[in-house]
Order: structure tokens, then sequence, then C-alpha cells
């Protein structure tokens, strides 16, 4: 049997191959550019040595004009070093994503957040069907690196939803999965984003920014920051070639410079603040912006998310190149240069002012579309990876129906499909079984196929139609030493809120894993009948797993509401075996006697 999950391996594999030779091409160049670095310093002294030792005014100004040239094509080298060393990072970036990829479709784990903060025992299913933390079906499709793209990967997980959203959704994720490549370099942009850099630099162009730029707008300030660098270098010539009183000129001014810089210095530091070192991730986002305003996207709710036609990757970049220019006051004998001689600090103030009045708000707004990008990308590339699964149809008519589904936590090779449809007509469906013989695994399959059909995501399925349930769960249910609550009073408690939100939605569906484990036996059943009893009274439709085979009998009571499904085992030379397949009826075959036996008990 052909398992497209290999082959997108075998493509991640040959992927890893690629972006390591372009690694190591980068390394050796931006090697090769360091040896020219030391070499240009050598010349440079040299050239310095030249100078000292010259004699004559025409030989100083030659040996100055050489002692020029090194500096010069030195500028230039650290650029053409610095564009490389941007280059390498992006492909080691990439290169992380493509091993990330082929890693999960190892079985390792995702490299990407797992969603555990999102675990609450109290949710409707979230706990029961391992929707969020390790080996949870949100580290299997989280491809988020910033706040936004984690948080509505998990609401979508987490909450019910709508026909026409949960469409437009496919149509999205569909959409994206069809540039899936491209995906992959807008993933790599944003690798090793830091969550609350980024969240702070949202607040501040929402907030702040415009009220601490304000004092730029003083028109004395602005024509003077503007005229100053003209006036130094002035001065600074005029000094060179008459000397004199003009280097106590020139020394005033740039006494001026500084005090004027100090006497500002609360509000450039206010401005500044949050932006530090800020340049590269700005730089990153928008190149990853500019991916998304590159396309003509088709589905509703891709342009949904685009409140502004302006090009926002260009405000981006126009800030990131304010910043590194404000990040030159990180070198303290830079920052006494350039704004002693250029009042560096207040024109870069000023810039950022201008820049503010015009873009901060969209700029705001396209940082969060990447997040709801992010989040989207996610299911695509389950979807990408897993070209085998489906989008589910929906319906507004009492359904659901699938054809070989499994559960998209368990590898392929290792997965047993079932196909499992529910009557026209709600009905409580008991499923008896022996331990190990899949009962619970099918439960689950069954939820957490329906949570990602919810979210508009492909389903591990050959077909699947379904309308909209409120999943309601009962399944891993354990006491609470904090709060001293026992198993059984979890349980009471947790069959309470089921029959609360049966009763208050009408499209309530419930997952039930043996019930009122807790207590004594007859206990159970009298239990566990009285409550599928109420369930059938509210036609509720119901998944009722149990070990219990009197509850099997109800069937005859109610041959309308209730129909019985097992999962048996078979013995093989005293040796037991398991399909995992369900089948109609009542179980018939129990191996609780066969493992007591095993270990000596039977």
């Amino acid at each position: 049997m052909l398992n497209p999950d290999l082959d997108r391996l075998k493509q991640y594999e040959n992927s890893v191959s690629q972006q390591q030779k372009h690694i190591d091409v980068l390394k050796k160049n931006i090697d090769q550019l360091s040896i020219f670095r030391l070499a240009l310093l050598l010349v440079e002294i040299g050239f310095f040595v030249g100078l000292v030792s010259s004699t004559g005014n025409a030989a100083n100004v030659l040996w100055s004009v050489m002692l020029a040239l090194p500096i010069a094509v030195f500028v230039l080298v650290v650029k053409k070093q610095n564009k490389l060393e941007k280059q390498l990072k992006f492909h080691q970036s990439l290169l992380w994503v493509f091993n990330n990829e082929a890693n999960l479709i190892n079985g390792k784990p995702n490299g990407y957040d797992d969603g555990t903060h999102f675990e609450d025992e109290n949710h409707a299913y979230a706990s029961d069907l391992d929707i969020f933390g390790r080996s949870s079906l949100y580290a299997l499709i989280n491809r988020g690196a910033t706040k936004i793209g984690l948080d509505e990967l998990a609401k979508h997980l987490a909450a019910p939803t709508s026909i026409d959203l949960a469409a437009e959704r496919q149509m999205a994720i569909a959409e994206l999965r069809d540039r899936a490549e491209a995906t992959f370099l807008f993933r790599a942009n944003l690798r090793g984003a830091e969550l609350n850099r980024i969240e702070e630099i949202k607040g501040k162009l929402s907030n702040q920014l415009l009220a601490q730029v304000k004092f730029t707008d003083n028109t004395f300030l602005r024509i003077y920051v503007q005229f100053v660098p003209y006036l130094m270098v002035l001065l600074f010539l005029a000094g060179l070639i008459f000397g004199g009183s003009l280097w106590s000129i020139f020394g005033l001014a740039a006494f001026a410079n500084a005090m004027l810089t100090y006497f500002y210095s609360k509000q450039i530091n206010a401005v500044y603040f949050g932006f530090s070192g800020s340049s590269t991730l700005l730089s990153n986002y928008a190149d990853a912006i500019a991916w998304t305003e590159q396309h003509d996207w088709q589905s509703k709710y891709i342009k949904q998310l685009f409140q502004s036609k302006d090009k926002v990757s260009h405000q981006i970049k126009a800030l990131s190149k304010i910043i590194i220019a404000f990040d030159a006051r990180l070198n303290f004998l830079l920052y006494a240069v350039l704004n002693f001689f250029f009042l560096w600090d207040l024109r870069c103030s000023v810039k950022l002012g201008d820049w503010c009045k015009t873009a901060s708000n969209e700029v705001a707004q396209g940082l969060d579309r990447i997040g709801y990008f992010e989040e989207l990308i996610s299911f695509a590339t389950l979807s990408y990876n897993h070209p085998n699964w489906i989008f589910p149809k929906f319906s507004n008519d009492f359904q659901f129906s699938a054809e070989a589904l499994g559960h998209p936590l368990i590898a392929q090779q290792k997965r047993v499909d079932n196909s499992f449809f529910l009557k026209t007509e709600p009905t409580v469906d008991i499923i008896t079984g022996s331990n190990m013989a899949g009962k619970s695994t099918f439960l689950r399959t069954v939820g957490i196929n329906m949570v990602l059909a919810y979210a508009g995501a492909p389903v591990c399925a050959a077909q699947m139609h379904l309308s909209i349930f409120r999943l309601l769960t009962y399944m891993r249910i354990k006491d609470n030493l904090i709060e001293s609550t026992s198993t059984f009073k979890a349980e009471l408690n947790r069959l309470k809120m089921i029959l609360a939100e049966v009763e208050q939605q009408p499209n309530a569906f419930v997952l039930i894993d043996e019930m009122l484990r807790g207590t004594n036996s007859k206990d159970k059943f009298d239990g566990s009948k009285a409550f599928i009893e109420k369930l059938i009274a509210l036609k509720t439709p119901t998944l009722f797993a149990t070990h219990d085979l009197q509850l099997s009998e109800l069937e005859q009571v109610h041959p309308q509401s209730v129909r019985n499904f097992h999962f048996d085992i078979q013995l093989v030379a005293n040796e037991m075996e398991f399909d995992y397949l369900i089948k109609q009826g009542p179980c018939t075959k129990f191996n609780a006697a066969i493992l007591l036996k095993q270990i000596g008990l039977g």
C-alpha cells in the first residue's frame, strides 16, 4: 500500500540536503570575507605607518588618501558580509523548518509549541481528546511563532463553529496548502521570533509612540536637526583649511549639540525604549508580510485579513531602517561622535515621529495579520503532509457518517481505520468489548476528527459528512487531592456538567468511556442505565463505551433509540489478537480472565 506520508518525508529530506549545501557555501564565503577584512586591517596599519613616516605636504596628502581607501573597502565588505550572514541565518531557519517536518513524519516531537498552557480539564472535550499538551492534536498541527498564531489555533480547536465559517476556512486552508512551498519561506522568516518583543512593539505602536514623539513637532528643533550636519561639516572643513579660532567655534557647536541631546534625553529614551535591537526582527516580519501581500488571494476568509490595501511591509521596512540607525547609540564611542556632530538621536526621533503619523496603526494591524496567517498555515501544512486526508462535507440536517476514519495522532502504518454512521435520528450507541480492543481509541477517533472538521481542517478519513455538534466527553476522570475531590465526586461533577449542557444545547453529541468507575458494580449499572435513558429522552446522540454487557440489553427495551456495537479479540494458539475493527451487536468475547491467568491469578 502506498504511503503518501513517506513521499513527503523523502521530499523534506531532499530539501534538508539542499539547504545544507546552501549553508556550507555561505559559511565558506563569510569566512573568506573575514580573512579579507583582516588583510584590510593590516593594509590600513601599513598605510598609517607610511603616513607617520612621510615628510612633506604632498606625501601627507597622498598617504591620507590611501589611508581612506581600505576604510571605504572595509565598509563595503562589512555590508556584504552582513548580507551573507542574514542569508545564512535565513537558510539555517529554513533547514530547521524542513528538519522539523521530517521529524514529525518520523514520529518525533514537534519543535513548535505544544499548547500545554491551553490545557483545561474542565473543558467540554479538550482533555479527553488530547487537544492540547504533549502528544496532542495541537502539538501535531502548530507551526506558529507569534502569540496571535498560537492563540488563534487554540481558539479554533476549542470553540464551536458554524457551517459557513468552517466552509470558508476550508477554502482558505486549501488555498494555502496549494502554496505550501512558499509557506516554508514564510515560516523561516519568523523562526526564533521573540513573542514578548513583538507584542511590546505592537503595544508601543498602538498606544504609546504617537504621544512619545510629540516633542519632535517643535519647528525650531526640526529645522536645526536638518541643518546641523551641514553646519558641522562646514565648520570642520573651515578648521582644516584656516585653523585658529574656527576650531573653537567647531568645539562650541559640538558642545551645544551635546547639551541639546542631553536636554531631550528623557524623551529620546522613551521613544527608543522597546525598539532596541529589534531591527532584524522587524525586517524578518516585513519579509513575511510582503509574502502575504504579493498574492491575489481568492478565499473570502483570507481577504478579510487585509484591512488596508497599502503595502504594510514597506512601512515595516522603513521602521526597521530607522531602528538600525537608532541602534548606533548602543556603541558608546559612536554615540558620542554621532550626537555631538550630527544630533543623531534627535534625527532618528524626528524620522520616527514622521513615520508614526502615517503608518503606526496599519503596521500594528499588519503584524497581527502574520498570526492569522500562521494559524491557517498550520492547518495547510497538516493537509500538505497528509494528502490522502479529506475535507469533510457539512449538512444542516442531523448527520454523521465516515468511511475509513482513523486517529490523526496514530501513524498510518499502525493505524486501523473504521467506517461508522449515525441513523437519521439520534441514538445511544453502546460499544462493548475487551480490554485494549479499541473502544476508547474509537471514541477519541470520532471526537478528534470532529474537532478538526469544525476548525475547517482536513480529517483523517476517506469520506466524512456531518452536521454541527456540540461535543461533550466523559473519559479521563480523576480525583483532585488539592480540591479534596474523590474520583466518584469528580465523575458526578462531569455528569452534572454534561446534563446541563445537553439540556441547553440541542445539538449536543456525547462521548462516554466507562461511566462511574469510582463506585460499586450495582450502582454503576443503575447509574449508567438511568443516564442512558435520560439521553434517550433528550434525543442526544451518544457513543457509550462500557464493559458492562447488561447495558447492551437496553436495545431490546429501546429498539429505535439504542444500537449495539463491539470490539472483540481472536484467540490464535492461546494468544490474543486484536483487529481493532468495530462490529455490530454486543461483544461475546472478553479477555480479562486470560490476562489474569497470564499473571498467575487464574
